[in-house]
């Protein structure tokens, strides 16, 4: 009998009847924030919006045809700015997906917008196109940070956007971020509180983070921009939680807070390991084709992304079959930010091998980790400061 390759023996088990999210990025900004390393591109000679719609319906067209027969749970208008389509834009791009796909009932559409007043005027066109949902990039409520931030929007106009975003939309969310330079815990818990008021039912809030190739790095290195140090920002992240589960806005996500039922149902389809389709520049995706897992990626620049699509009605610049390690350890990394963490019965179907259970005891024994009463292998309110190091020794 001939021996069978473990890679060649490798499935993912996917249903069509799985939730299928569909993600469109949107490259374009009016600025570009100095703390910012997401693919983000400023024209101030302008683009040819209409003509990076075409280019996205034909995207779509071409990733429906890898992996047809899926119904849309949720879509996601990310970016860059998707706030400064318009919406006749964000309309035709819906409509393509539709097209190429069945849609849920219940989809859930969302759209990340910047709250000038602007871009606020358009919302309800949006919600006409069919947008339900939207994300609004607040940052702060404090004119000085904001400035610092790079942000082009006052502490006013962020607030009159979420309420013209609340008069609109049935959902909406907004994010801020905090361990910012200077920031004490009071001057935080009285900005989170503020921000809660104003919230209906998500907040997304992140600690400020140095990353390579921004201005915040360069100012960061040359010590010109001090952020608080790793004791501040850990009861800075305590203190997050403790006002956030005492307004009944638990994390159900590390950087992300819901009331029950309201979280980002786009976002979870990532942390719990569905496929997703990514369209536009620099867009990811994981479709399962052929009982595969495949990574996709398109190409970042988007004058460059737009020839391509062009050319041969694809951006992809990555197009890769992850193997049954690489599958299960984006598993174990993606589902471990959930507050509900993972099943280790799946990461063990994944990966052809269990969970070693001596580093899961000692974890257990150092309060990083636990096993809920269903069998859940999830992070501690403790472990989360510390997630990628039990990420890290989980995955060994």
């Amino acid at each position: 009998m001939l021996a069978v390759p473990r890679e060649a023996a490798y499935a993912v088990n996917m249903s069509l009847t799985d939730p299928f999210a569909v993600y469109v990025h949107w490259p374009f900004c009016l600025s570009k924030c100095p703390y910012c390393d997401f693919n983000s591109h400023v024209r101030h000679g302008g683009y040819d919006e209409a003509r990076y719609v075409r280019a996205v319906e034909a995207e779509l067209a071409a990733v429906a045809q890898r992996a047809p027969g899926r119904t849309v749970s949720t879509i996601f208008f990310g970016g860059g700015t998707p706030s400064l389509m318009q919406p006749a834009s964000v309309q035709a791009i819906l409509d393509a997906i539709a097209k190429n796909w069945s849609v849920a009932r219940d989809v859930e559409v969302t759209l990340e917008a910047n709250p000038t007043s602007v871009e606020a005027t358009r919302f309800r066109g949006y919600r006409t196109a069919g947008v339900n949902r939207v994300s609004l990039g607040v940052q702060a409520l404090d004119d000085a940070a904001l400035k610092e931030l790079g942000r082009l929007h006052s502490a006013q106009e962020a607030l009159d956007a979420v309420a013209v975003a609340r008069s609109i939309f049935e959902r909406y969310s907004f994010d801020l971020i905090y361990a910012r330079p200077r920031q004490t815990p009071e001057a935080w818990a009285a900005e989170l509180r503020r921000a809660i008021a104003e919230a209906a039912e998500h907040l997304s809030l992140y600690q400020l983070t140095i990353e390579p190739g921004t201005p915040f790095f360069g100012l960061h290195k040359a010590g010109k921009l001090v952020i608080p140090d790793d004791d501040l920002g850990r009861d800075l992240y305590d203190l997050t939680q403790h006002i956030c589960d005492a307004a009944g806005l638990p994390a159900y996500e590390i950087s992300n807070h819901a009331r029950p039922g309201a979280e980002c149902r786009h976002n979870l389809v990532y942390w719990r390991g569905h496929d997703y389709a990514g369209v536009g520049p620099g867009a990811h995706g994981r479709l399962t084709i052929d009982g595969r897992r495949v990574a996709t990626e398109t190409e970042k620049r988007p004058e460059s992304w737009l020839m391509r699509v062009e050319a041969s009605g694809s951006g992809l610049i990555v197009d890769e079959k992850l193997t049954s390690g690489e599958t299960a350890d984006e598993y174990l990394l993606m589902g471990l930010r959930l507050a509900e963490g993972i099943e280790p019965a799946r990461f063990e179907r994944l990966a052809g091998r269990s969970l070693d259970p001596k580093r899961v005891s000692i974890l257990r024994d150092e309060g990083a980790v636990e096993t809920t009463a269903d069998g859940r292998l999830r992070v501690t309110q403790s472990g989360f400061p510390v997630l990628d190091a039990v990420v890290a020794d989980l995955a060994a």
